[in-house]
């Protein structure tokens, strides 16, 4: 018994070591490369070097890094408080106000879905060059700051929301905003932690969509950054890879230091 159980425990243990490795090794491979040459990097090496700050005066010579990296910033910033906002109120609305076709609306909302971006940019682009917001964080933000995937994601969510709570309130006075504001959000709040961090993360990432309505490079943001350096004849790797490395930081950062509250957010956990 005692040989079988270690047989178990060294093959479960065996198994998530060897796997951590492969899902961690990536990113070292990226934070490694970023301090060596091209050539290099060309040639596998493994080992940190010593060309970090070569690589980075490089790279802020070759391109406006502060400038990407802020774009980047305030609209995955703007873009994500946008969204929470709109996509929680329509979730709350859902599942808290009863209605016959509710349900039916829902069904559409999960429809559109199935619809490809790639669908829609025409459009979109004319109207946004129509209304002159090509280049603007209007552009960058308005056509996602509605999703079908958010507003269902608040509404599942909220089925495990006491209702019983929101009738107390309405009782003694409490208007539905302020329901809303300050007991809906509160407890519900990692809900919104994990909702936060997917849009940040897919705001922040959004390569297609800005590639069509940021013309401008005063308006460039980190991937289109990232991928003019992989448009040239020749790819700095070193470089490329430090402007890599500096586009993961936020999402990295962000992940890990709300990592719970997105586990619970995920699980439709309420406080």
């Amino acid at each position: 018994m005692k040989h079988r159980s270690f047989l178990k425990n060294f093959l479960k243990y065996g198994f998530l070591i060897v796997f951590s490795f492969l899902s961690v090794f990536p990113f070292y491979w990226m934070a490694v490369s970023a301090t060596n040459l091209s050539a290099e990097v060309s040639a596998g090496k493994l080992s940190p070097g010593t060309h970090l700050i070569e690589n980075i005066m490089t790279l802020t010579k070759t391109v406006h890094l502060g400038r990407a990296f802020w774009n980047s910033l305030r609209n995955a910033a703007v873009g994500t408080l946008a969204s929470i906002a709109v996509c929680s109120m329509a979730g709350y609305g859902f599942q808290i106000y009863r209605d016959r076709g509710k349900d039916n609306l829902m069904n559409l909302l999960l429809l559109s879905m199935m619809v490809p971006f790639a669908t829609t940019m025409v459009p979109l682009f004319r109207m946004f060059s129509g209304a002159h917001l090509l280049n603007s964080t209007l552009a960058f933000i308005l056509p996602s700051v509605s999703t079908a995937f958010l507003i269902f994601f608040f509404r599942q969510n909220s089925q495990s929301f006491p209702i019983e709570v929101i009738q107390s309130a309405r009782v003694d006075g409490v208007g539905e905003l302020g329901i809303f504001l300050r007991i809906y959000m509160p407890i519900m709040a990692p809900t919104f932690a994990a909702a936060a961090i997917v849009t940040f993360m897919n705001n922040w990432n959004n390569y297609l969509w800005p590639l069509i309505v940021m013309q401008k490079q005063t308006s460039q943001t980190m991937p289109l950054l990232i991928a003019g350096l992989i448009a040239g004849y020749t790819t700095n790797y070193g470089i490329l890879m430090l402007a890599v490395t500096v586009c993961t930081l936020p999402t990295v950062i962000l992940f890990f230091t709300q990592q719970k509250k997105f586990v619970a957010g995920v699980l439709g956990a309420v406080k």
